[in-house]
């Protein structure tokens, strides 16, 4: 198997994150989905400023989503069309993947960020990654990774950038 082999498989991967129900394609419902479960993790209103931030920016994440992947206009990103759509056009640019990510990327942290201080800290983001249907261990490392200062909390642009790299890029 050769390096660009192992980064489509890589990738393809990365698909089950957004494909929250499992059924074999990311639609907006998994978004919402998401939204949601973060929402009644955190015991956060949907009507409240956070709630309505993080809806907001789950319904931004799709479109962009769809927008740059969703081929056949069915409202349904499958793993083909993720890894060949979206993947490609975005794998030598993650820094544009950070901008469709970057509402729900925000918003996610606003959500775990307990004192308002604009950083979440690293085991209250580990949670809502966990909440996100992230396996436990890999949470952990993740969450603890994005705390670049070692400060014991991780802001807004740590998390967005991480996650672009994370789909997009050969990086591990």
């Amino acid at each position: 198997m050769d390096a660009e082999d192992l980064y489509q498989r890589r990738i393809a991967d990365r698909f089950d994150a957004f494909d929250q129900d499992g059924n074999g394609y990311i639609s907006r419902e998994d978004f919402t989905t998401a939204a949601s479960r973060l929402l009644e993790a955190f015991e956060t209103p949907f009507r409240s400023e956070k709630g309505q931030a993080l809806a907001v920016g789950a319904e931004a994440f799709w479109q962009g989503l769809a927008g740059i992947a969703d081929v056949d206009g069915d409202q349904r990103v499958t793993r083909a069309e993720f890894v060949h759509g979206a993947v490609k056009r975005l794998r030598d640019n993650p820094e544009r993947f950070a901008e469709i990510a970057r509402p729900f990327v925000c918003a996610v942290l606003t959500v775990a960020d307990r004192d308002g201080d604009g950083r979440a800290e690293v085991a209250e983001l580990e949670r809502a990654l966990r909440v996100l249907g992230v396996e436990p261990h890999t949470a952990a490392l993740t969450a603890e990774s994005l705390d670049v200062d070692r400060g014991g909390s991780v802001d807004k642009e740590e998390a967005v950038m991480a996650f672009a790299r994370y789909f997009v890029t050969k990086e591990t």
